[in-house]
């Protein structure tokens, strides 16, 4: 009987640990619990002023976890960034991890979860799973104030002038709910405002969740509410959140939401979860003040950025790097077989598929191979144009074959990968990650020596079209990019407004380096459609919509949600793995 099999799920796992208070687990990073702000017995919030104490004390080493192009299963990241956490903490490392907060939108469809599983989880799993501390539901009420704002402006005399029908702000919800991408709003006569078509977009992807997790400090967070550019006037200059007066009100409610949470791993070891971009329709990746923090308690601090490398690594370079200064000191790459059997087209010609167990446990030497010199090779090289150290995780499951296993370890030495480990953190904890905490500390130790060297692919000044095709063409394989009719006019007008110089946060699938999820492997030559052009001046980039992304995910035919239950005593049942 195999492994997956005989082994305990994800919840029993959580029901069984024997957790410790969080004021021990602060403790192991130096915070005392007068700096905690209690969730309950295991989860708590950091103080702000002694955050602000700590902010200038940064020492620690920063860890970026990664991907290939994934399976609708996920790859296991999350897994592999806790895991490896445990793994240093075995070896005598003082570490800690920053993670993000879980959408109720892939809990509730796809995923059922994004704690991590196995033997490397955070917890309570059951609780950072649903609500949490809240701060999914601030960034919403923030959101959708600004939304509330901007129509009672409108009807009320409407002192900026505003043109109804070129108003950018759309309502959100963390939920997957496709019947609301587009929506009409005031319905029903003149007391209920103006009639205007309107959209919801996920959580996740509000500019308000990307100000939260960019912002460096509750001034910053203030200024950037202030700049988020709501609308159009009848004479054609941007509006302002600031300009309507709604930034204070929003800076109130995200005012504790801004503050990171600090938890613990199945193993006692402190982390931080602390802001939830998706990295398909945002930039994917943790808080910078959540880093800072970390950084100034442990010596090594593991983070992860969404989905494969071409998605949030990037934009982590990109983005989350150009704005805190802080560039990764090591990047791990996580690649599992089955990956690699997709990429290698053995279970057909489009990504995003959901394979059937026996299609995944059934051997595939040679859809590994393709998979690996394709798909991991342009990862690998991809990441270390950047710089830095790539070292290379196989995160293994029962079913993975020796040969199998050796055919990805082949193909990512010839790619450059530094040091190639297997890694079973699911089903061993940190035992499981001992060879990869080796691996990413002697790799940092060279990195560290050689200087720490970062060399972005694009330079800050480039125009947005510039930056788009550098990222296209360098890290995607396209031949050319198409800018459709309608975009070269919202890049117009960005550019016309004064933001041409922004960074560009890349909107795609995760299932392929292209735009189109059919194109595995590492695709080239393929031309790149741009299809629209969103600002986040708050946020501090410009958002290209490729091909036929959606800011609002839709469910599956059969969601998580469906297996979903409690008992009579209000335990979960069904959920979580």
């Amino acid at each position: 009987m195999c492994m997956q099999q005989i082994m305990a799920s994800d919840l029993e796992i959580a029901r069984k640990a024997q957790l410790e208070p969080i004021e021990t687990i602060a403790w192991k990073l130096g915070i005392p619990s007068g700096e905690l702000i209690s969730h309950g017995q295991y989860m708590a919030k950091l103080t702000w002023d002694g955050m602000k104490q700590r902010f200038d004390s940064t020492k620690g080493n920063l860890i970026l976890v990664t991907s290939v192009n994934p399976t609708p299963f996920g790859e296991g990241k999350t897994v592999t960034t806790i895991g490896l956490t445990q793994a240093l903490c075995q070896i005598g490392k003082n570490a800690t991890c920053v993670i993000r907060e879980p959408s109720m939108g892939p809990v509730f469809g796809i995923k059922g979860g994004a704690a991590g599983g196995g033997q490397s989880q955070v917890l309570p799993m059951e609780e950072i799973n649903l609500h949490f501390t809240g701060d999914l539901h601030a960034v919403t009420s923030a959101h959708n104030l600004l939304s509330s704002l901007i129509d009672n402006h409108i009807k009320h005399g409407n002192a900026c002038n505003i043109d109804a029908n070129r108003v950018f702000w759309p309502r959100v919800v963390d939920l997957n709910d496709r019947s609301l991408r587009e929506v009409v709003i005031g319905l029903g006569g003149p007391a209920n405002g103006n009639v205007r078509q309107d959209r919801f977009d996920i959580t996740a992807a509000s500019e308000i969740m990307a100000i939260l997790v960019l912002a460096k400090d509750y001034a910053d967070l203030r200024t950037r509410l202030g700049e988020i550019v709501i609308a159009e006037s009848m004479e054609g200059h941007p509006i302002k959140a600031e300009h309507i007066e709604a930034a204070g009100a929003m800076a109130l409610l995200l005012r504790n939401a801004f503050l990171p949470n600090l938890v613990q791993t199945l193993e006692g070891n402190p982390a931080f979860i602390h802001g939830g971009p998706f990295a398909n329709i945002a930039h994917g990746n943790s808080s910078i003040v959540a880093d800072r923090i970390a950084l100034s308690c442990a010596d090594y601090v593991i983070t992860e950025a969404g989905f494969g490398s071409d998605m949030g690594a990037e934009k982590f370079m990109h983005i989350k790097a150009n704005t805190s200064g802080k560039a990764p000191d090591c990047v791990v790459m996580n690649v599992t077989v089955r990956s690699m059997k997709l990429h290698g087209k053995a279970f057909g010609e489009r990504g995003g598929y959901r394979p059937s167990k026996e299609e995944l446990e059934t051997e595939n030497v040679q859809a590994v191979v393709a998979g690996a010199s394709s798909n991991l090779d342009r990862h690998i090289k991809n990441m270390a144009r950047f710089g830095m150290p790539v070292v290379v995780s196989i995160n293994q499951f029962a079913s993975d074959t020796e040969a199998e296993l050796e055919a990805i370890e082949t193909a990512a030495r010839a790619s450059g990968a530094v040091r190639v480990c297997r890694t079973e953190v699911h089903a061993k904890g940190g035992e499981g990650g001992a060879d990869l905490a080796h691996a990413v500390v002697e790799a940092i130790h060279d990195h560290v020596a050689a200087g720490r060297p970062f060399l972005p692919l694009v330079a800050p000044g480039d125009s947005v079209e510039d930056k788009v095709n550098s990222i296209a063409t360098r890290m995607y394989g396209a031949s050319s990019v198409q800018i459709e009719t309608a975009a070269k006019r919202q890049l117009k007008k960005i550019v016309d407004w004064g933001y041409g110089h922004l960074p560009v946060c890349m909107a795609k699938t995760q299932y392929s380096f292209s735009h189109d999820a059919g194109m595995l492997g590492a695709p080239s030559g393929f031309d790149l459609p741009v299809r629209e052009f969103r600002l986040n001046a708050g946020a501090g980039f410009v958002v290209a919509i490729l091909g036929s992304m959606m800011t609002m995910p839709g469910l599956p035919k059969r969601p998580a949600a469906n297996d979903m239950d409690m008992d009579d005593d209000g335990h979960l049942k069904g959920v979580f793995g």
